[in-house]
């Protein structure tokens, strides 16, 4: 890439793994040579730190009430080989934080960004104004969805939102969970056909995750899963990913 690009992992329902998958998939950039920043931008639940067994001195809080400016907020995982700017976890009030405060952290994100090439955002799950922001806001926005009727729903709605948001943005959708790569394809065709049908433009497949017990295991220590079982079908279904992301 030959300037910074900002790409924003959004569900509309939480437990569909989209945290894991945003620090997966971060790691998985890191390791093709790109300079990687994750942002927990789950104002209120953020869990980024919590799944790798942080504890950082300051999170997003700290830069939003103007404590720290939001380079001295960001950490490193020299494991992982990327940057991490923490979340908030725990606090309503970041949720329902004001629009000015909201445009102006967007602005210092975009200048951190010039630093690297990739920033990743992790959103909240559901569909409230920060994170309708923050979708329309990044240059590609990615939404995690499995096979159950209720993923496909709120992957459905996510998708309908970023679309009245975004009329020319870059939409593309993750199969987590997939059973086998075909009932992923399965599931994404649903979904497909009901953005086609009903918003008149269709999503991309950025690609399918296998259902993989590895997966339970890294969450479970803390620990990165490109590191741990870097050869699992779910560790080279998110390196597909990336490869895909990073050279479209």
């Amino acid at each position: 890439m030959t300037q910074s690009r900002i790409v924003a992992v959004a569900s509309g329902k939480g437990g569909v793994g989209k945290t894991w998958f945003a620090i997966t998939l971060a790691h998985a950039c890191s390791r093709q040579a790109r300079r990687v920043l994750l942002f927990d931008a789950d104002l209120g639940l953020a869990n980024v730190d919590i799944q790798l067994g942080l504890t950082p001195e300051c999170d997003l809080g700290a830069v939003v009430t103007g404590r720290v400016s939001l380079t001295e907020a960001v950490l490193r995982h020299d494991e992982g080989g990327f940057d991490i700017l923490p979340g908030r976890s725990g606090s309503g009030a970041l949720s329902a934080i004001d629009a000015t405060i909201l445009e102006r952290t967007l602005a210092a994100l975009r200048r951190e960004a010039a630093s690297y090439d990739l920033v990743l955002l992790d959103l909240g799950a559901g569909l409230d104004r920060p994170v309708r922001r923050m979708s329309a806001w990044a240059d590609t926005l990615l939404v995690l969805a499995t096979e159950e009727p209720t993923s496909l729903t709120d992957a459905y709605a996510v998708l309908k939102l970023y679309t009245a948001d975004s009329k020319d943005g870059d939409a593309r959708v993750v199969v987590n969970q997939a059973a086998t790569r075909q009932a992923g394809e399965r599931t994404f065709a649903t979904l497909q056909r009901a953005c086609q049908t009903f918003l008149g433009r269709a999503p991309r497949l950025a690609g399918i995750v296998r259902r993989d017990e590895r997966v339970r295991d890294a969450i479970r220590r803390q620990t990165l899963l490109l590191s741990r079982h870097p050869t699992c079908p779910a560790a080279a279904d998110v390196e597909a990913i990336a490869h895909g992301l990073l050279g479209a």
